[in-house]
């Protein structure tokens, strides 16, 4: 089904494993479709519950866009949805998603880790927003998500500057949730996809959806929404067994209803 992309589901767990290394797993026209289309069959999925993309060949999670590609493109090309939508789709999939990095995670493949929950990199791990060399700037949430994340002023320096960093100082700024050498990254990975499965499916979703809708508006709004997902999460049965659970002192076992 799917050339570009390698897609693996091993308890309740999918892995998008980007396979371009001969390109540096570079984000081609045909890549996009093909992590699309592997989302929305995830999306649709009710056994997946986390979503790890990753790059094979162990020296690029993305290189960033296909450079012909963006070379041949022209101005109304870009107002198409295309990368930016893909990854704004990204963020607001159901699942939780975990992006693995190691290697080079530089333009669209730096701004495709922005987009996901949880970040793990290790110390060869390269991010940067490289864009303003080529004569464009980021164009796939790099702008916005990059100084949500790690703040205005470090946004602005990486962006300007062209500045790439290594996984260590992207753990400092904020940027990633998780550093590690490169022989414990799949444990790491293993561990935060294995605690969050252990949650609440339902109250995993209206989390996601409070921190995102709720993030670019103002606090009352925002506290509302919050106020509003709880209301809906009062209403689950999973919510009587997570509750059961802890006052019966064993493990819950949730049923995503």
């Amino acid at each position: 089904m799917y050339t570009n992309v390698v897609v693996k589901k091993e308890d309740g767990v999918m892995y998008l494993t980007l396979n371009r290394p001969e390109m540096r797993n570079a984000l081609d026209a045909k890549t996009l479709l093909e992590i699309d289309s592997a989302f929305s069959d995830a999306e649709l999925d009710k056994e997946v519950r986390v979503i790890v993309i990753q790059g094979a060949g162990g020296k690029s999670f993305a290189a960033g866009a296909d450079i012909q590609q963006l070379h041949d493109r022209d101005s109304l090309e870009a107002l198409i949805p295309g990368m930016q939508g893909l990854y704004s789709k990204i963020e607001g999939c159901s699942k939780v998603t975990i992006a693995a990095v190691s290697g080079y995670a530089l333009g669209g493949g730096c701004e495709l880790a922005l987009a996901c929950d949880i970040r793990v990199a290790t110390k060869r791990a390269k991010f940067g927003l490289p864009e303003l060399n080529l004569g464009i700037i980021p164009g796939a949430g790099g702008t916005q998500r990059l100084s949500r994340i790690i703040g205005k002023g470090r946004a602005l320096d990486m962006i300007l500057t062209g500045k790439i960093i290594d996984g260590e100082e992207a753990e400092r700024v904020g940027l990633v949730t998780y550093f590690t050498d490169e022989d414990g990254l799949n444990e790491v990975v293993v561990k935060v996809a294995s605690d969050v499965m252990k949650k609440g499916p339902v109250a995993v979703q209206l989390v996601k959806a409070a921190v995102h809708k709720g993030f670019d508006i103002d606090s009352g709004t925002a506290m509302w929404i919050e106020k509003l997902s709880q209301a809906v999460a009062f209403t689950t049965e999973d919510k009587k067994e997570g509750t059961l659970a802890f006052l019966e002192k064993r493990t819950a076992n949730f049923i995503n209803r």
